[in-house]
């Protein structure tokens, strides 16, 4: 049995100014603390085998340099690989804007690592879509991200996980709905959104997750 709570409350949430390649960049920005050492962390967010069972199945050339693409999901190119510290890609999704991803571990207390995952995108397209659709898409990728580091910490605890499948689940869809709601007070609280505003850019990314909930 999961205990979606405390999942939820494991991760911090926060909004940050990440630069990208192009820019100045607006980022969701997630830490957590897994129970594992640094290295097996390390492993299960590189190896191909068990990223297929947390996050996704993969394909590309896995190194510094390389390419990426995870089936039904965002590819792109490796920009920097330091073991076992920092992994750090591109994140294209289909005909979308350019993004970026960057992992970070440092080793954590009682031999747990600290990680932390963050998303950037250009922030003059992120200010123009907050502009004219409001920050249900911010929501809807931290969101992700959140059911991303829920999969990688069972599968450090060895318990079962299928990506593809888990989100459709009553326990998937309870925790979607509670993690895009977590993310409401942090987008309001970094960008000054209404009360209103917010609750409909909830409702918006909860939509997509979890439709009818």
């Amino acid at each position: 049995m999961i205990d979606i709570v405390n999942q939820i409350n494991a991760t911090q949430r926060r909004l940050g100014e990440q630069a990208v390649a192009t820019g100045p960049g607006r980022s969701v920005l997630l830490r957590r603390t897994y129970d594992a050492p640094i290295k097996d962390v390390w492993d299960a967010c590189t190896d191909p085998e068990r990223l297929g069972r947390w996050l996704g199945p993969i394909e590309g050339d896995l190194r510094r340099g390389g390419t990426f693409q995870l089936k039904d999901n965002a590819g792109g190119e490796i920009l920097e690989c330091e073991e076992p510290r920092l992994i750090k890609v591109t994140w294209i999704l289909g005909e979308g804007m350019p993004t970026e991803v960057e992992v970070r571990l440092s080793p954590g207390d009682d031999g747990g690592t600290r990680f932390e995952l963050e998303h950037a995108s250009p922030a003059r397209i992120v200010d123009e879509l907050v502009r004219a659709y409001g920050p249900g898409g911010t929501i809807g990728i931290g969101c992700g991200w959140d059911l991303a580091l829920l999969g990688l910490d069972l599968h450090l605890r060895g318990e079962p996980f299928d990506p593809a499948t888990w989100l459709g689940t009553p326990t998937g869809r309870d925790f979607a709905v509670r993690s895009c709601h977590a993310w409401g007070p942090v987008i309001q609280a970094a960008w000054g959104t209404s009360d209103d505003d917010i609750a409909q850019a909830v409702a918006f990314a909860v939509g997509q997750f979890a439709p009818g909930a």
